[in-house]
């Protein structure tokens, strides 16, 4: 008994101490040796595949050139090192802004490419995926829409907005005949979907009760030629405001049509279709002074942001990655700033790159600081919140740039 007493207390030899050390010296200088990695579908030591359905054909094709931004943007990103080590494949298809056809790129790259997750897919055809990527459950996050419907976690998890709501945006513009014109006699135009209606509930909430009365509404559909008879209905109606819940084509044509009949109300335009460059431009800038939207990031074509950092970057960014692009087109950047937000949640996966860690990292997300985001405004998420960005600006064209209102 005393010799195994003396032998358990007996010291280490120094070989022993050395050894010992060595092992711990493993463990602090490689805290991640023995980490295991957790890939879901679409990922690899170098790769992490994302999927995308974007309108780069058909009446809504204006909003393709996000897309492209957004591919530009990881181009940069991989030449930079990718994300800790594995470069972005985005695989962007065309939808069309069909549903028929949206659900079957989507199945496309869940099925055959299987990708992580779907980034950013854009437009009203997505509600046809909706059910398919929550029964798979995929990541469908940042959903280029700001339908009430993206941001209903406890119904649907795995799909989830980015871009303030629309039904804020009709509580914007409530707001704002509030103060301004509280007598307005309202008559609005907008398409078939929850861009309109949406809008719409957020406006008569706001404007229930007041002096405020909605005279005359028209809607019309995305593949419309025109639409020219509404314009002419709704200036029938008597009404001083007008609000403008179109696509980017059918907008510039109204904003057109509105001057050749001679109408002139006070123009509340969604943000939806607030590009200069896709929108104010084509209907004519002179026609376009006094439009008023909403906005939550910088605008390229503002001086205002000529010495701003993050602007500068975005100029370059795009000299090198996106040459074909505008750089003052407003899409282009919303891409940057989307796609901004997919790297930081993709960044803070580290090595557990499944997709139920993707999804909760998307869940959240901290006061993140994008550089071209106006002061003030930061991203959020949480698992009950899913809309990253809450705040909306009220701002008016003055023929060259759109000024931010009180």
């Amino acid at each position: 008994m005393n010799d195994a007493l003396s032998v358990s207390t007996r010291r280490p030899t120094p070989a022993r101490w050395i050894g010992f050390l060595v092992v711990l010296s493993l463990f602090a200088n490689f805290p991640n040796a023995f980490a295991q990695k957790r890939y879901g579908p679409g990922v690899t030591d170098s790769e992490i595949k994302l999927g995308q359905v974007m309108p780069y054909s058909g009446p809504a094709s204006a909003f393709g050139t996000i897309g492209r931004a957004e591919t530009a943007y990881f181009e940069k990103i991989n030449d930079e090192g990718g994300v800790n080590g594995r470069k972005i494949k985005l695989i962007s298809l065309d939808g069309g802004f069909d549903a028929a056809k949206t659900v079957e790129q989507t199945r496309r790259m869940v099925e055959d490419d299987g990708v992580l997750a779907l980034f950013n897919s854009l437009g009203p055809a997505q509600q046809a995926v909706k059910k398919y990527v929550h029964t798979n459950k995929v990541p469908h996050l940042f959903v280029g829409s700001g339908a009430k419907e993206w941001d209903e976690p406890a119904q649907f998890p795995w799909s989830m907005g980015w871009q303030p709501a629309f039904e804020e945006e009709g509580r914007a513009f409530g707001r704002y005949l509030l103060r301004y014109h509280p007598k307005a006699k309202i008559a609005a135009l907008g398409l078939k979907l929850d861009l309109t209606t949406d809008g719409l509930r957020g406006l008569q909430e706001t404007i229930k009760g007041s002096g405020i009365e909605i005279v005359a509404m028209e809607t019309h559909e995305i593949t419309d030629p025109t639409a020219d008879s509404q314009i002419i209905s709704l200036k029938a109606s008597g009404a001083d405001v007008f609000i403008n819940w179109s696509n980017p084509k059918t907008a510039a044509q109204v904003i057109r049509k509105m001057k050749d009949i001679g109408w002139q109300p006070v123009h509340l335009l969604s943000i939806v279709s607030s590009s200069i460059q896709a929108v104010l431009v084509p209907a004519g800038v002179e026609n376009s002074i006094g439009i008023i939207t909403t906005g939550f990031f910088k605008h390229p074509s503002d001086p205002t942001w000529k010495n701003d950092a993050g602007m500068k970057d975005y100029f370059a960014w795009m000299h090198k990655y996106y040459p074909e692009g505008d750089p003052l087109d407003a899409y282009n950047t919303y891409g940057y700033l989307v796609a901004m937000t997919m790297v930081h949640v993709l960044r803070k996966c580290g090595d557990d790159l499944t997709r139920e860690n993707v999804l909760r990292r998307a869940q959240n997300i901290q006061d993140l600081e994008l550089p071209l985001l106006l002061p003030g405004i930061k991203a959020n998420t949480s698992p009950t919140s899913y809309r990253a960005i809450k705040q909306l600006r009220l701002m008016k064209f003055d023929g060259t740039r759109w000024v931010p209102l009180d």
